[in-house]
């Protein structure tokens, strides 16, 4: 079943508040290290972001993949970029992360739609 990203990342961006309000300290925290994290350096955000979204793919997170298609596209990453990443991914993560890739690209397809 092909999932709604824009859906999945709506929910889950609600969820991450909901516990924000039961374990503040925890979800400031790792807001904080995402910002930090993904900050513009030596790197730009934009490399950042596709560097998460190929590990994403190889680590099989639904969720992350969907944030991070979001974010990289956010951040300026063209559709290009984004299917090169994938690919590095199932170069690192076999059939797997071809499968998780496919995932991507879905995401990748909705997100593109909606801007």
């Amino acid at each position: 079943m092909i999932k709604d990203y824009g859906k999945h990342y709506n929910d889950l961006t609600r969820l991450i508040k909901e516990l924000g309000t039961n374990i503040p300290d925890t979800i400031s925290g790792f807001n904080s290290l995402h910002k930090a994290s993904t900050a513009e350096g030596v790197l730009s955000t934009q490399t950042k972001e596709l560097i998460a979204l190929g590990i994403a793919i190889t680590v099989r997170c639904d969720g992350c993949i969907a944030f991070h298609v979001h974010d990289a596209i956010e951040a300026g990453a063209s559709s290009e970029e984004i299917i090169e990443t994938i690919g590095v991914a199932v170069m690192m993560g076999g059939g797997p992360a071809l499968m998780y890739g496919c995932e991507a690209l879905e995401a990748l397809n909705q997100f593109v739609v909606l801007q």
